[in-house]
């Protein structure tokens, strides 16, 4: 087939150039990664009466100047290291430069001899390819941004792969760190977590600029989650405002499994957000939670999907959006319910608070429900500050920034309270308040 019209063939350079450099990958992962390559070529760009673009800016979409076959590492190493330092403790950790790991905390040897994995997706290519071949990327992509997840299965080079194996327990937190660098760059986070029958683990990943860089970053986290497990992840981004950022999110909740997502959302001047929450065996539940914080001429798109596909399964998404200047949000959600997934119980809630009288707030909740004995509920609300909150505190002497930044905390707060890490819940603030101004 014929490339899309428009497509630039530099891109296409460098993918020969990233496939000549896989000297000692298995056949199956060059395969993979150059039928990709082909559907992101073929596949057009989003069009103005794709559904689920609607309300999206489909502008500067062009990924002509960004640069994907560049071989570097930052010169500053020791310092990203140094920042990457969110969590109390963790039971293993890399850092991420530019596609590249700078440093390395595998998990302890008790772990190891258990059976976990923690392994950079540069080596699990190699030392677990069957595993990989059996997990990566085999959920759908089906929220509209198939041609970008193309793109990353085509030029990821770098992520991380945790298996936990059944029966296994690990507290404290598996973290990693993704940092791009390079102006004109390109970074293609991956972070698959697989969870057998009983185990139980947390994963923090971060998404992260040093300086004020052009970047364009293409993420996606799978996560698998067996008979009984149990999974937190919680997603830090904070790009710079220069960035053009893509995170594709899905999870598989096996029975009586429980899964947590949570995403700060500070980064990037247009970030396109998808999460797919997948309850497939009875008695799984489902937490998604997501906090963005936009200013100046910010977009934050998000969709969403939480398919019910078993009886007696819960689902809960609550995603909450502050708007400054002209920042724009867009969420688009919907609770599907498949005629075999009786007694579901399943919400879905967008909040969204509006800073300025420029910012913009749009939202489409939805239900599509095929069984007949459910309780589903949807719901959107856009506000602004109360006059009678500011005021409130202007008499008891507080100034009107720091009233405004306190009801900030309160309206993130059930968002936040979902972090159990001290020093991570710290961190999280501290970002916060300085995205504020404060």
């Amino acid at each position: 087939m014929e490339a899309e019209a428009g497509f630039d063939e530099s891109i296409r350079y460098a993918f020969q150039n990233h496939m000549d450099s896989l000297n000692t990958v298995p056949k199956w992962w060059r395969e993979f990664k150059t039928n990709a390559f082909d559907s992101y070529a073929n596949m057009p760009m989003p069009r103005r009466n794709d559904e689920n673009w609607r309300f999206a800016n489909r502008n500067n979409l062009s990924l002509g100047k960004f640069q994907f076959d560049r071989d570097t590492v930052s010169p500053n190493v020791s310092s990203l290291v140094e920042k990457s330092r969110f969590t109390g403790t963790q039971a293993g950790g890399f850092v991420i430069a530019d596609n590249k790991i700078v440093q390395a905390n595998r998990a302890p040897k008790e772990l190891t001899d258990q059976g976990v994995i923690w392994s950079p997706l540069s080596e699990a290519i190699v030392e677990h390819s069957d595993l990989l071949r059996d997990y990566f990327m085999k959920q759908g992509i089906d929220l509209g941004s198939e041609k970008f997840a193309h793109i990353h299965s085509a030029f990821v080079t770098n992520g991380v792969l945790l298996y936990i194996p059944k029966g296994i327990e690990v507290e404290a937190p598996f973290c990693s760190y993704n940092w791009s660098t390079s102006e004109n760059g390109s970074m293609f986070p991956h972070t698959l977590v697989i969870a057998e029958a009983n185990a139980k683990a947390s994963v923090v990943e971060a998404q992260l600029s040093e300086g004020e860089q052009s970047v364009f970053s293409c993420g996606v986290t799978h996560l698998f989650a067996g008979v009984g497990s149990e999974l937190n992840y919680t997603l830090i981004q904070n790009l710079n405002e220069n960035t053009l950022g893509f995170q594709i999110n899905s999870n598989i909740a096996g029975k009586d499994s429980t899964v947590s997502m949570n995403s700060i959302i500070l980064g990037c001047g247009h970030y396109r957000s998808e999460t797919h929450g997948q309850i497939k065996g009875s008695g799984a539940h489902v937490d998604m939670r997501s906090m963005a914080l936009a200013n100046a001429a910010q977009e934050i798109d998000q969709r969403t999907l939480q398919t019910h596909s078993a009886p007696h399964t819960t689902s809960n998404l609550l995603f909450k959006n502050a708007l400054k200047e002209n920042s724009k949000s867009i969420f688009s959600g919907l609770i599907k319910v498949d005629e075999v997934a009786q007694q579901t119980d399943a919400y879905q809630t967008n909040r969204n608070l509006l800073l300025s009288n420029t910012a913009e707030a749009n939202s489409l909740p939805g239900l599509e429900i095929e069984a007949n004995d459910v309780k589903c509920s949807h719901g959107a609300t856009t506000s602004e500050i109360q006059e009678e909150e500011i005021f409130y505190m202007l008499a008891r002497g507080i100034p009107k920034d720091t009233a405004e930044e306190l009801i900030l905390y309160g309206f993130f707060e059930e968002i936040l309270e979902n972090i159990v890490d001290e020093k991570l819940s710290d961190c999280t603030r501290q970002l916060i308040r300085k995205k504020f101004g404060s």
